[in-house]
């Protein structure tokens, strides 16, 4: 606050600072002082040729800070005559950002940036002078030298203004003025008034002004001299920014109309105001009267002051563009610019005017006629009418056909808003900002050489183009620095990496040093050098030093000082110009004023002293004509002797690199890397230092052990500090240009001239790519909303494909030709490209193969785009040629071909046309410029054309159009871009004009796009990118971001809607943040365009809300509105008193019944007596074998048999449809005397997810749009999942397979139902959806439950039991008793509760549907039920679903495809028709639309809506023909999925969904754009393998069907999968790390007809095919360094190959005879065994014998180590059943073997290879089906055939059981860290989390 009293009212910078000293103040050039003869005072004159080489300059240093806080800022000066002329104004904002405005009449037009704005300035010329006359009347080339009339100026710029509505900050202060040649300048001062030059005091006292109203007339000192009885303003020019001239070139500083106050006569009290008179308005003032009123809204009157009501209401006026203020109760306001008058109405009363001035949402001002009034002006009046030019904050300007609003003028120069019909309120585009930069892809720009650690390793910064990235290499995050107006060249940290110092390239060489951890810019100063080329900071962060060119291309070499650069102080403390190249420069770590640099020919020791730079160069010797690349320092600290006393490195293109003794400046030692040299054998040799050419060595880096250098030759080499040879190596795509070792000496970071960013991992070994990125401009893009990838085309030749969430590329597609657009299919892997020689290209992307090629185009293809359909493909070349293919077809043949419809030219690319969201029509330029057509998408017919350059009569010149853009198919629109910078509202029906918005961009607009819900418009000019609102009709439309530093040349939402890409230097990937379902109604400016249908209830229709194509499942779907709050104490109440949560089950198993597993149970049922006691915890036997090795062990854990009970065979047949569940037939039972480990106190394993889904099940599936409800099946589990996150949750209370789900209406309970097992009764669970307890369990059915529904008021449950007991039974929701039961003759099928009448259900099923009713004239509810027999005219048929609409009438499906119409009132069919070929198996229904799912995986969207006319007593009476039916129904739309539909899920106007299919997926259906995208997917047969990737981040499993699937972790989400057709792929393996590190992970598989099949994941192909076995193969391992691939076949047959050759290399044939189980590899030192070597493996059989083996694949040996054979008794009961044998090593201790099989005993037995014996024996109480060891905690996994999975503690014997599996165990697996676990049973997968015993 003291800082301001000192500056008010004004400070006289020149006086304050003392410039005739010139100690505060610096000088360049010609400046001189003379006394000016029209002033009569001395002024400052500055010339010279080149403004930026002659100028002043306050304060002296750009370091320092005038720290001026007013808000205007008062230049008096006058421009040469015919000269031009710079100034430079240094802003300070609240934001920490320095932002240059500057202002000369050389610039041609505005130019902004994130921290530069640059306005023209246009010279005013004597009054009535010929240069006067005709700037009123030019409308271009108005910039330019200073006429020679051109008089002294009082300049008056608004900084606050400047900086809020051109940048959005926040004005902070004056930091530096700077002016430049040609000029002259009196005086320059700032204050907080607005005061007026022309106004004397005697005139401001007798007009009551004074200054702490706000302004006032000029100082004294400051005026400019005027004789007696003249006028200022016949004298002298005023210009105030922001200026109310004629605004061309618009955001120019121009001279504007006199001042209001300056007209006031002086010896008047208060001016008189002209009596108001009408005026016509011409055509250009009526286009933007909505305009004005956003333009000069003020802000907001302070709470304080009290707001001053008119007593009448003003008359209208003519408009003015004068200044002028408005009076409140304490001071005076400035005013904006002039406003535009309109009609008044009369009726608007005092009140009116007094409530609108204080509401906040309208803004507006109030008016008094009290002590003063504005003047106004008559304006000139041009063609008829008033022009006015103002500017928008939002640059834009549109026209409405019909007026949206009043705007009222009076003689106030702020407009007033009087309330109207059409309401009308301040608003601006919300949210803001509207984007929010999240990832950009790109690396580079100006250098390649750059890229830095950070301290701590976890991040590394590097530029990419204006913009510095610093990337954390675990999550790949990105924070951005921004502030750069031009390409980054240098970067550079402190030791601690608190601070970062960043250069720009180009002709202004600006340095930026930041805060790294808050990403704010610290300061901010510039050079006398460009083109800087590297920096350096000191270890201490006290040094600065930077390395350019000079104005005469010389050398400079610049050192600050930035001790105090927390404060915003940088001084330069030396610097030095040089004739000898630098090409990079670094500042010692252990003296910050020595320095040492390299370059051509040399290499210079550089220091500090005295405020000098002087440097010594390196006696060179042999070696001074070496090209120098890179430095460093040999690092470590001394503890003692000198700090100087280390060596210096320095490398060369030639090879050489030299060892230099710092303190000593000799040279030590010389060594060079030459070409390998090739052998006969052609591997590659040791490298050698000596003679001949050499390898171009680019970095170096140098660390504490080793040192890193990076060559041409694509390598990163890893040597010694003697470099004696190459511990490591790694190869790259193209030339290394940075080498970088980290802090700790772990990582290495190396860059390609290609564009790659990548580390190395030294200790692992493995290489991990960060970034890759185009090398040229990217030209364009397209997106695939599906599988979240995006393809790119670039001018470097390539087209690439990357991953939207990593942002790692994909693929690489290199052309000859320039590819120049791209296009991806809307559904499949499939992306077209179109290049400069006028060639389209079709890919495969899964299988990297070229689909088509065509030549059709003899120019360059400018635009590519697939129809959203996906069944066309639209190419138009350069030369007018427009071409359709047939993208239904593999070869996309040609169609039709036009030539000369499209405009000529390639500035319209890459998306030069476009089809509309329904695929019907086609639009885009052409014939002419001027011109733009409609057509028919499918046969290419001409629909419309409409002619642009008539559009607007305003215009002296001819606009053409540039880009077009289909809106929305609801509103018809097509947007048009035009030359002039507008964008054109067309009808695409008519053709009629509907609006316009004017200066959409300061240049031609380059891209345009809508988004799919119609409520925002992108658009991107030159290097910015807007979001506008598309209504137009808010105060502020638009939003602006920069961030490129090269023109866009595409922008585009993301399919999904929630993102925004734009490409050009970069990909940018921007975070759209106004999703369409964040709000639940539409904002008032949307509603003008976009009108929600509305209901009887007046709620808008979610039907018209459109949805995204390709929306991802972490965000899909969303309700529309939060769900309401619903009063559940009523239900808790009831139901607590009538269910016993303990209760006894009769013919279930006592199992616990129980919520998710992150809590207790709340209804644990009381264990068996056969199971042990939990509580006090469970052991087996554990028998220590040492002294005794061939003893057997007691065994003491045996389980009795069981007896299995045969039901009595069903007399009933199944019915035959497959509608009707029928639980998968399983040979496993499970052991009801197993322990339950959740009723301990501690789990050992606690379930984390489920993978996949029951398609088995029917109806298995419930989502709830409203509250987001997603509940499915697998197995016996019921899986919650939350579709925003992928969590889940799990309800546990079955041990069968889940049949059939149903959710309560308020979707508060969920009911589950699972079959009994030989004839036992069903379980049904009732769960709380809240809390995930289980509220109530029933069992009554017998058999499975076939359905279940509830109430329309959730009083009621039904149940329908399956065909062996097809009984209904009715039970209370409340307290779940069983109110009813009626028995059917016939199975049923479905069943369904009428939504009109919670006492009416319909059942279907054999015997056709019975409708029933709930009677309560009883104690007891019955349930009457009356049958009708399905209609003849369908055939003999069973019902399989149904549905209710809302008018009482029933539809239902059959197993012959059609659907039959019922009225539920007279309980007749009306109406059928034939919907599908198939069994219909779902049915839902939503006003007028209905939906059929069948068994020939089509889902059907049908609009039903005259199927009432057919009703009896209806408008048709019932009595249309059968031809009449089928135009009563109309199929929509179809969808065809992967598998037979089971289960669905609508919202309530069947817009999205969820449907199940039998294979195992879950899809989320999108009708609005007939999309389809895969939820949750699974195995549909059984799993054989589950296995974890070395770095567990994927993991793989394979299944019967043939398929191999790689599913990410710990997402869970399906990555790829690899499907061989007829094939049984018995089992998968991961490559080792070690093998993979170049080409990236495999996946090897082996099949049942004997092949292995290698896939590598990088490249989602097949790459190789072996086939070493002529039997199935059983097992399959990679060796441990992955050289060999070990594979066992059935017939006991072990085959050694090469994953490399496919080659064969040996094979193994010591179980011959006996199918191998289980094979595992080990890296295992084994010289106790008097063997060499590290490759220890194992193989087991089924003979019970298990082979150990010793190798080293390197040398080609392998020798059997040990063989084991375990005992079995002699005669099993059934040798066909037996258990496997399996083997593994131990963890802990590759030298113990754990083994398992049919034996005397189940047990476990632990084997010492070096003792040769059994040294530990465990009991089991199951046989083991598989097995699994964890590498922590001594834990063992066993699965068994009787579902129990058992984690065993090897050392103690303690153990738990784990019950949740519905089938037989498998596969049981640990991860390589041993924190998770996988366990599988047929189809099902559940992950585990250990949390050890």
């Amino acid at each position: 606050m003291a800082s301001r009293v000192w500056q008010h009212p004004y400070v006289n910078i020149f006086k304050h600072i003392k410039i005739e000293e010139w100690k505060k103040s610096s000088r360049e050039g010609d400046v001189t002082a003379y006394m000016d003869k029209t002033l009569k005072c001395s002024v400052f004159r500055i010339r010279g040729s080149i403004p930026a080489s002659n100028y002043i300059l306050l304060p002296k240093t750009s370091s320092q800070s005038l720290g001026l806080t007013g808000r205007f800022i008062y230049l008096l000066f006058r421009p040469s005559p015919d000269k031009h002329f710079v100034v430079h104004l240094d802003i300070a904002a609240e934001e920490s950002q320095v932002i240059r405005v500057s202002f000369s009449n050389l610039f041609k037009e505005f130019k902004s940036t994130a921290t530069w704005l640059q306005f023209p300035f246009l010279c005013g010329a004597a009054k009535d002078s010929v240069y006067d006359s005709t700037a009123k009347t030019a409308r271009h080339d108005l910039v330019g030298p200073a006429p020679p009339t051109v008089r002294w100026t009082c300049l008056t710029m608004d900084l606050q203004y400047v900086l809020s509505v051109y940048l959005n900050r926040r004005h902070s202060h004056l930091k530096s003025i700077k002016l430049c040649a040609n000029l002259s300048v009196k005086n320059i001062f700032t204050s907080d008034l607005l005061l007026d030059p022309g106004l004397s005091f005697s005139e401001a006292k007798q007009a009551g002004l004074v200054s702490v109203q706000g302004t006032g007339p000029m100082p004294r000192e400051m005026c400019f001299p005027v004789p007696k009885g003249g006028r200022w303003h016949d004298l002298y020019d005023y210009i105030r920014f922001p200026s109310d001239g004629s605004k061309m070139p618009f955001d120019s500083i121009q001279k504007g109309l006199p001042s209001p106050i300056s007209m006031c006569a002086p010896g008047s009290k208060s001016p008189s105001r002209e009596v108001s008179r009408r005026v016509n308005l011409s055509k250009p003032v009526q286009d933007r009267v909505s305009l004005i009123q956003q333009i000069t809204s003020p802000k907001l009157l302070p709470k304080n002051r009290t707001t001053l009501v008119t007593s009448s209401v003003p008359e209208l006026g003519v408009v003015t563009s004068g200044e002028g203020v408005v009076t409140s109760g304490e001071g005076v306001v400035p005013s904006g610019e002039g406003v535009v008058t309109s009609e008044l109405n009369a009726k608007h009363s005092q009140e009116d005017w007094g409530s609108h001035g204080d509401d906040p949402e309208r803004g507006c001002w109030s008016h008094t006629s009290g002590s003063y009034h504005s003047a106004s002006r008559t304006p000139s009046v041009v063609e008829g009418g008033v022009h006015v030019y103002a500017r928008p904050e939002d640059d834009s300007a549109f026209r409405v056909e019909d007026g949206e609003g009043e705007v009222v003028c009076t003689a106030v120069t702020r407009p007033i808003s009087l309330p109207s019909v059409k309401e009308s309120r301040h608003s601006k585009l919300y949210p803001d900002p509207i984007l929010r930069l999240n990832r950009i892809i790109g690396f580079g720009g100006a250098t390649l050489k750059c890229a830095l650690w950070t301290k701590s390793g976890d991040e590394v910064v590097y530029p990419c183009h204006a913009i510095i990235i610093s990337m954390n290499i675990s999550s790949g995050q990105q924070r951005f620095f921004t502030g750069h107006t031009d390409k980054v060249s240098a970067l550079a940290f402190t030791g601690n990496t608190t601070l970062l110092a960043s250069a720009q390239t180009g002709s202004q060489g600006v340095v930026r040093v930041w805060s790294y951890a808050k990403g704010s810019c610290l300061a901010m100063f510039r050079t006398h050098a460009h083109s800087l080329s590297s920096v350096s900071f000191s270890y201490g962060g006290g040094v600065l030093c930077g390395v350019g060119k000079d104005n005469h291309s010389k050398t400079m070499v610049v050192v600050w000082n930035t001790q105090h650069v927390s404060r915003g102080q940088v001084t330069v403390l030396a610097k030095a110009h040089t004739d000898v190249d630098i090409q990079t420069m670094k500042i010692a770590f252990f003296d910050d004023t020595r320095m040492v640099s390299c370059g051509r020919d040399n290499v210079r020791l550089w220091r500090v002293r005295g405020g000098a730079l002087r440097s010594c160069p390196v006696n060179l010797g042999e070696y001074h004509s070496l090209d120098f690349t890179d430095v460093a320092f040999e690092e470590g600290q001394r503890s003692h002797g000198d700090p100087e006393d280390r060596s210096l490195f320095a490398s060369s293109r030639s090879g050489h690199i030299l060892e230099i003794d710092y303190r000593n400046v000799v040279i030590r030692n010389v060594r060079r890397l030459l070409p390998t040299q090739q052998s006969h054998s052609k591997r590659r040799e040791k490298q050698t230092f000596s003679t001949g050419p050499g390898i171009a060595v680019s970095s170096i880096s140098v660390s504490s052990a080793f040192c890193a250098t990076g060559s041409e030759d694509g390598y990163l080499r890893l040597w010694p500090l003697d470099f004696s040879t190459v511990f490591l190596e790694a190869e790259h795509e193209g030339p290394v240009s940075l080498v970088s070792v980290s802090a700790d000496g772990l990582s290495v970071l190396s860059a390609t001239s290609t564009g790659n960013l990548g580390y190395l991992d030294v200790s692992s070994r493995g290489y991990g790519t960060l970034m890759r990125s185009h090398t040229d401009t990217v030209l364009g893009f397209s997106v695939d909303g599906i599988r979240r990838r995006l393809t790119s085309a670039s001018r470097d030749g390539t087209v690439r494909v990357w991953d939207m969430d990593s942002m790692q590329q994909l693929f690489d597609f290199v052309s000859e030709d320039t590819p120049c657009s791209v296009a991806f299919h809307p559904s499949l892997q499939v992306f077209s490209c179109g290049s400069t020689s006028g060639t389209v290209r079709v890919f495969d992307i899964a299988s990297s193969k070229l689909l088509a090629e065509h030549s059709q185009h003899r120019g360059q293809v400018v635009g590519l785009v697939f129809s959203p359909d996906g069944e066309s493909l639209y190419s138009v070349g350069s030369l007018g040629a427009l071409v359709l293919y047939n993208s239904s077809s593999e070869d996309h043949h040609v169609v039709r071909v036009l030539g000369n419809v499209v405009a000529r030219g390639t500035e319209r690319g890459p998306d030069a046309l476009v089809v509309s969201s329904d695929s019907r029509c086609l639009a885009f330029v052409g014939p002419s410029e001027y011109t733009v057509t409609i057509m028919d998408a499918r046969s290419l017919d001409e629909l419309l054309r409409v002619d642009v350059s008539i559009l607007d009569m305003e215009s002296t010149r001819l606009d053409s159009a540039l880009k077009v853009c289909f809106s929305p198919a609801s509103t018809a629109h097509l947007l048009v871009t035009t030359t002039a910078n507008k964008i054109l509202w067309v009808s695409a029906k008519s053709g009629r004009l509907l609006r316009e918005a004017s200066h959409v961009h300061k240049q031609q607009c380059s891209s345009v796009v809508v988004s799919e819900d119609g409520r925002y418009l992108l658009t991107a000019g030159h290097n910015v990118v807007k979001v506008w609102d598309y209504s137009m009709q808010l105060d502020i439309n638009s939003q602006m971001f920069i961030g490129h530093s090269q023109p866009i040349s595409q922008v585009n939402f993301t399919p999904d809607q929630m993102s925004v890409v734009s490409v050009g230097d970069a990909i940018f990937l921007w975070d759209f943040l106004a999703h369409p379902r964040e709000s639940g109604t539409c904002s008032p400016s949307s509603r003008a365009l976009i009108t929600p249908h509305k209901t009887a209830n007046g709620e808008p229709d979610v039907q018209v809300m459109l949805l995204s194509n390709g929306m991802p499942r972490g965000i899909a779907p969303l309700p529309f509105s939060h769900p309401p709050c619903l009063d559940i104490s009523a239900i808790d109440a009831i139901g607590l008193e009538d269910s016993c949560p303990c209760e006894e089950l009769e013919q279930i198993p006592h199992r616990s019944v129980h919520g998710p597993t992150s809590g207790p149970s709340p209804c644990p049922d009381p264990a068996p007596d056969p199971a042990p006691d939990m509580a006090a915890g469970s052991f087996l036997k554990v028998t220590e074998m040492a002294s005794a090795p061939d003893s057997s062990p007691l065994r003491t854990n045996q389980n009795r048999e069981l007896d299995n009970v045969e039901s009595e065979e069903d007399k009933t047949v199944r019915p035959d449809c497959y509608k009707h569940f029928t639980p998968r037939f399983k040979t496993s039972t499970l052991d009801q005397t197993a322990g339950n480990a959740h009723q301990s106190g501690k789990q050992g394993l606690s379930l984390k997810a489920v993978i996949g889904y029951n398609g088995n099940g029917r109806g298995n599936m419930v989502w709830n749009p409203d509250t987001g409800l997603f509940a499915y099946s697998c197995g016996s589990v019921v899986v919650l999942e939350n579709l925003h996150t992928g969590s889940q949750r799990h309800w546990q209370g079955h041990t069968e397979e889940v049949s059939t789900l149903a959710v309560s209406n308020d979707a508060l309970m969920v009911a589950s139902a699972a079959g009994g097992r030989d004839g036992a009764t069903s379980l049904i669970c009732i769960w709380n959806v809240q809390d995930g307890a289980c509220r109530k369990t029933m069992s009554h059915h017998r058999g499975a439950v076939q359905s279940m529904a509830f109430s329309r008021d959730d009083l009621l449950f039904l149940s329908v039991g399956d065909f062996r007991e097809p009984e209904v039974a009715l039970w209370s929701s409340r307290s779940f008793q069983l109110l009813s039961r009626v028995g059917v003759a016939g199975p049923l099928h479905d069943v369904a509760f009428s939504p009109s009448a919670a006492s009416q259900l319909a059942c279907v099923g054999r015997l056709g549907v019975a409708f029933c009713q709930v009677t309560s004239s009883s104690p007891d509810p019955e349930l009457q039920m009356q049958n009708m027999a399905v209609p003849e005219e369908v055939g003999e048929v069973e019902l399989t679903a149904l549905c209710y609409n809302t008018n009482n009438i029933l539809f239902t499906g059959t197993n012959g495809g059609h659907v039959c119409v019922w009225d539920c009132l007279s309980q007749r069919c009306f109406m059928t028709w034939e919907a599908d070929q198939g069994e219909i198996g779902v049915l839902l229904c939503r006003g007028n639309r209905l939906l059929t799912g069948s068994n020939t995986r089509r889902l059907r969207l049908w609009g039903v809506s005259a199927v009432q006319s057919l009703r009896p007593g209806g408008a048709g009476g019932g009595t249309a023909t059968t031809e009449d039916r089928g135009a009563l129904v109309l199929l929509e739309q179809e969808i065809v999925l992967d598998g037979t539909v089971v289960s669905a899920a609508f919202d309530d106007v069947l817009d999205m969904g969820i449907v199940g299919t039998t294979a195992g997926t879950l899809w989320y259906i999108n009708w609005v754009d007939n999309s389809s995208i895969r939820l949750i997917s699974g195995h549909k047969t059984k799993v054989n393998d589950v296995v974890f990737s070395p770095g567990e981040t994927h993991f793989a499993t394979c299944g019967e069907d043939g398929s191999v699937r790689v599913w990410c972790s710990p997402s869970n989400e399906l990555v790829m999968q690899f499907l061989v057709l007829n094939q049984n792929c018995k089992c998968v393996c991961w490559s080792p790390e070690q093998g993979s590190s170049t080409g990236g992970a495999c996946v090897a598989a082996g099949y049942s007809d004997g092949t292995l099949r290698i896939f590598r994941l990088s490249s989602s192909e097949m790459e190789l095919k072996l086939q070493p076995h002529p039997v199935a193969v059983t097992s399959v391992q990679y060796s441990v360094n992955g050289l060999v691939l070990l594979s066992a076949g059935k017939d006991g047959l072990i085959a050694v190959s090469s994953p490399v050759t496919g080659k064969v290399v040996r094979v193994l044939g010591d179980h011959k005879g006996a199918l191998i189980t289980t094979m595992q590899c080990v890296k295992k030192q084994y010289k106790e065994f008097g063997l060499k070597g590290n490759d220890m493996w194992l193989a087991a059989s089924a003979d019970r014998r298990v082979s150990i083996w010793a190798s080293d694949w390197m040398k080609d040996k392998c020798e059997l180590l040990d063989w084991l054979t375990f005992p079995a008794p002699a005669h099993p009961k059934d040798p066909d059943s037996l258990p496997p044998s399996l083997a593994a090593f131990s963890p802990t201790d590759p030298g113990l073997v754990i083994y398992t099989g049919f034996g005397v005993e189940k047990e476990l037995s632990f084997y010492s290879l070096s003792l040769k014996q059994v040294v530990k024996k465990i009991a089991l109480s199951h046989w083991a089906t598989s097995l699994s060891l964890s590498s922590k905690g001594h834990l063992v996994a066993v699965g068994s055939q009787e579902r129990v999975l058992k984690l065993i503690q090897s050392s103690s014997g303690r153990f738990q059981d784990f019950l949740h599996h519905s089938d037989s165990l498998q596969t049981c697996r640990f991860s390589p860290s041993g924190e998770l676990l996988f366990s599988s049973a047929y189809n099902e997968i559940l992950l585990w989390e250990v949390q050890g015993l």
